[in-house]
């Protein structure tokens, strides 16, 4: 079922008017008729059954039938703090961690990334970045889109993470994901940190540490860049969504 984001001003009552591009992809793109289905979503993690009633130039006029709190989001909060990579490795690193249930995505400016991003070019990525992120988000069925954050240093991401912050570096060997997730105390929220194709310098490793951040081992193999963010929020899963 298709299944659209609105903002609070776009519900009332029993009624939901949805406008500009989602509008004409309902009309010209998906030709929806009257009393075809639909799911809405809004701001509070309400799902909304919606029935298309009227078509306008440029709005469309649907019909609540039913609204319930939505079922698919995870039972905490995950940030990606996902150090910058080229290509379309980053497009990939968004598109599976919304999937997987992340809430939020940050780029981060590590030490190794090779990619450097002028403030104008990061913006215009992030703004690419933010539309990927919509698109996951319909496509998997979750309930709120993840926000795409700016590009931020290494220093300001390790420093502003919340919840349990974990720390994934290829030469940990004494801490395992997987005890550090049972041992946390916290497990309502939790940001992950993805070194860039040439992982972690030890300096950023000692920093991260310094600031409280666990440093854990995602195994013997030493997976990829795009594939470990994707990696580590399907453990989270298996460990704590029922």
């Amino acid at each position: 079922m298709p299944r659209f984001f609105v903002e609070n001003e776009a519900i009332c009552a029993d009624r939901i008017t949805i406008s500009g591009e989602d509008a004409r992809h309902i009309s010209h793109s998906l030709r929806m008729k009257p009393g075809e289905k639909l799911t809405v979503c809004g701001p509070d993690g309400t799902e909304y059954l919606c029935a298309a009633e009227h078509f306008t130039a440029g709005e469309v006029s649907l019909a609540i039938l039913s609204r319930a709190p939505s079922a698919n989001e995870p039972p905490y909060r995950v940030t990606v703090y996902q150090s910058l990579v080229r290509g379309e490795r980053f497009d990939a690193v968004i598109q599976k961690s919304v999937e997987f249930g992340a809430a939020a995505v940050v780029p981060v400016a590590a030490a190794r990334s090779e990619v450097r991003l002028s403030a104008a070019d990061a913006e215009k990525k992030r703004v690419r970045w933010q539309r990927i992120a919509q698109e996951a988000a319909k496509q998997c069925g979750r309930a709120y889109i993840p926000a795409v954050a700016p590009p931020v240093p290494f220093e300001k991401a390790v420093s502003e993470a919340g919840g349990t912050r974990l720390f994934c570096y290829e030469n940990e060997r004494t801490l395992h994901l997987r005890d550090a997730v049972a041992r946390a105390q916290d497990k309502s929220e939790f940001s992950i940190f993805i070194g860039p194709e040439g992982g972690y310098s030890a300096e950023e490793a000692a920093l991260a540490v310094s600031l409280g951040a666990d440093a854990v081992s995602l195994g013997r193999r030493i997976l990829r860049t795009e594939s470990a963010a994707p990696f580590v929020l399907a453990c989270l899963s298996y460990a704590l969504e029922v």
